[in-house]
């Protein structure tokens, strides 16, 4: 008598039946996938030992049912994405999820490189700056309203210029020289004659050019009748003026005794200038 060749589940003669081994023990194929067999995840059904399984995080699928929520194409050979255990295409997750870009208005996909500021998301690529065009990157930028710059662009186009040289300078806001609301490099503000620089310093203008009070008296202010020394009046320094001449308040003294006539009456004797007595003694 021949030996017996069963289904080890069910016990029914396997003799001119296909089965499977498993752990050593055969199965027809109905109690195979009864017993081994996953169920899909989507329609619930077992998914048979001949028909091609796709898995994801612990959930199994047949073939034909592992397809996009949203739009139902099969994700079997496609990039895809879990939203909430629902599974997208990258088309339909990138129009319904992912940011678009606010300069060319397209998709930024996941995993490309992006780069965001103040609420908006751009390409890499198209984060540019709005002078030179250049891609901004990783840099340092300096947003203008609803514009971006790179630094140097920024600087060349907005930045203070001294008035004297021209260039840009960050010492024109921290150390600079501000004369007639104007900017000027601490070592470019000098006296127009004899280049002393002026920081610091008393200084006066003429035709908006700025002197130093020596370089003012010597050569625009009028001189003292007595001491032939300039009149600046700089300083708190009074002087008296009388017809076409000027003195120094403390030079206004009587040319022949030599006494004050600073709030005092006196008398013009040619050149000269008299106190009451002197004069009285002529």
């Amino acid at each position: 008598m021949a030996d017996r060749f069963d289904c080890d589940h069910c016990k029914e003669s396997l003799y001119g039946r296909k089965y499977i081994q498993s752990d050593d023990s055969p199965y027809c194929i109905p109690c195979y996938d009864s017993l081994f067999s996953n169920t899909c995840d989507e329609c619930k059904e077992l998914i048979g030992h001949d028909a091609r399984e796709l898995f994801y995080e612990d959930r199994h699928y047949h073939e034909h049912c592992f397809r996009c929520f949203r739009c139902d194409r099969s994700l079997a050979d496609e990039p895809f994405t879990s939203q909430d255990d629902a599974l997208l295409c990258n088309d339909c997750y990138c129009n319904e999820f992912s940011s678009k870009c606010v300069a060319c208005d397209k998709i930024v996909m996941p995993g490309t490189r992006k780069l965001e500021y103040a609420g908006s998301t751009w390409h890499e690529g198209c984060f540019i700056c709005h002078s030179c065009a250049q891609p901004i990157g990783s840099k340092s930028f300096i947003p203008d309203k609803d514009e971006h710059y790179c630094v140097p662009c920024y600087e060349d186009k907005f930045a203070p210029r001294c008035t004297r040289c021209k260039k840009v300078s960050k010492t024109l806001t921290k150390g600079g020289v501000t004369y007639r609301d104007e900017p000027w490099h601490k070592e470019c503000f000098v006296c127009t004659n004899c280049k002393m620089q002026l920081a610091g310093q008393h200084f006066t203008s003429r035709d908006d050019s700025p002197y130093c009070l020596k370089c003012f008296g010597s050569l625009y202010a009028k001189k003292c009748e007595a001491c032939s020394k300039p009149i600046t009046g700089f300083g708190g320094g009074k002087y008296i003026s009388f017809e076409d001449r000027q003195w120094h308040q403390p030079c206004f003294t009587c040319s022949q005794c030599s006494v004050s006539l600073v709030g005092a009456g006196f008398f013009p004797d040619g050149d000269r200038i008299l106190c009451r007595d002197c004069h009285s003694s002529l």
